[in-house]
């Protein structure tokens, strides 16, 4: 299986854990200038956006290379044009997870990061 078709099958598997856990996902593969989000969630009156990193090679602890603090302001600049377009969801608590799924455990970070003002 190519990356793509990895990373497809880790989203797969990260939606169907939170679905499990009851958030509702209301989004895939959002995409702006800026970047891209995986999953969007809701949680209650928590919307909630996911990265998902689906390594087979790298253990937990590289975690932080893959999601460094140009992939967060990514995502975050990507989470603000999300909110800009959904004016629904404006309003509501604003949280950044992600989910690493490693070959031997599946790891749901909550609030992983946070924008920085």
């Amino acid at each position: 299986m190519n990356s793509s078709g990895i990373g497809r099958e880790g989203e797969n598997r990260a939606r169907e854990i939170l679905e499990k856990a009851g958030m509702r996902i209301i989004a895939r593969n959002v995409r702006s200038r800026q970047g891209e989000i995986d999953l969007v969630a809701l949680e209650g009156e928590v919307i909630v956006f996911v990265e998902v990193k689906t390594w087979s090679a790298y253990g937990f602890d590289g975690l932080e290379y893959g999601i460094d603090r140009k992939k967060q302001r990514r995502i975050i600049e990507t989470a603000k044009y999300f909110l800009s377009v959904h004016r629904e969801y404006n309003g509501m608590t604003v949280r950044f997870d992600v989910v690493f799924i490693g070959p031997e455990a599946i790891t749901h970070l909550v609030s992983a990061f946070m924008e920085r003002v």
